[in-house]
């Protein structure tokens, strides 16, 4: 069966005061997670939302001037997202407050927390921030973790948190969107939250596919190259991307197969075809034709064509 695109959605406001407040919130809680939002008095909101929905995954890249955002008790109540956030700050201080938890988050930094409890988060300079939203269910079943506290982290420090970042910006804060691989984004998350708790070959497995997205350009990755790069021997890797019923060629084929879609469809009409496949790691036109075909049910140069 073809495989579907991801779709992004765009959505801005920019107004005085409380005008497009309303747009923001009916917005924000139909595509991502319900919340009020303040603006100060007298000053012009501007702001925009980005958002890709995968099969169990959310990603957004957010801008906004000054304001305030929270959750409540009884919002939770009312429309419970059974989910878990995280927040990864890229420009703006952002005061947050989180059960225990109260802190300023900095550019630099991320916030995890559970988004069926509830929050402050006061932007007092604006912001610019990539949002996560995963299934507290995937989680628990992922890392076997039931309970997800307010947790802060250093994303230059956390090698998954860093991945991660990568792996968003690509997907929802570049010209060329690159959808992200929806189990990757799972395991990043789940090695963030569980930190030393959750089993090795995850922990693993996660960082091969964050190393393999980093390098699908490289016409030469292979599992050996893959295995270096994490510290794992070759015999490992197989056999952790084994338990899920697939190996290191046939993930590294999808998802260069998936980057190759999405440039043909939102690079400008002077690439070629032949150019786009080359960049994604293919040094056979006839092999990256018929990939293509048999994963997408269409052909490449038909999806160009489409696009233009």
């Amino acid at each position: 069966m073809p495989v579907p695109l991801p779709q992004i959605s765009n959505f801005e406001v920019d107004a005085l005061g409380g005008a497009c407040v309303r747009p923001w919130e009916e917005y924000n809680a139909a595509t991502l997670i319900e919340l009020s939002c303040q603006v100060p008095a007298g000053r012009t909101f501007r702001a925009s939302l980005v958002n890709l929905a995968l099969d169990q995954v959310h990603l957004a890249h957010v801008r906004g001037t000054a304001h305030l955002v929270r959750r409540d008790r009884p919002m939770v109540a009312d429309r419970p997202t059974g989910a878990i956030g995280v927040y990864a700050a890229l420009r703006g201080e952002v005061r947050t407050e989180s059960g225990s938890l109260r802190t300023v988050i900095r550019p630099g930094q991320a916030l995890v927390c559970d988004v069926d409890s509830p929050f402050r988060r006061e932007f007092g300079c604006g912001l610019e921030e990539f949002v996560v939203k995963v299934p507290r269910a995937a989680l628990t079943t992922i890392a076997g973790m039931r309970e997800f506290g307010p947790l802060v982290l250093d994303t230059a420090a956390d090698p998954h948190a860093r991945a991660l970042v990568r792996l968003v910006g690509r997907a929802v804060g570049s010209p060329v969107p690159v959808p992200a691989d929806d189990q990757t984004v799972l395991e990043l998350v789940a090695v963030i939250v569980g930190g030393g708790r959750v089993r090795l070959p995850l922990a693993h497995r996660a960082a091969a596919r964050a190393f393999i997205e980093d390098n699908l350009a490289d016409p030469y990755l292979s599992a050996a190259d893959v295995a270096a790069g994490i510290g794992i021997s070759e015999r490992q890797l197989s056999r952790i991307f084994a338990e899920l019923g697939t190996s290191v060629p046939r993930h590294v084929l999808a998802r260069r197969l998936d980057r190759a879609r999405s440039m043909l469809i939102h690079a400008g009409s002077d690439r070629r075809t032949v150019d786009i496949a080359a960049q994604c790691g293919f040094t056979s036109m006839p092999y990256f034709s018929t990939a293509f075909k048999r994963r997408f049910g269409v052909a490449a140069g038909e999806v160009r064509r489409a696009s233009r």
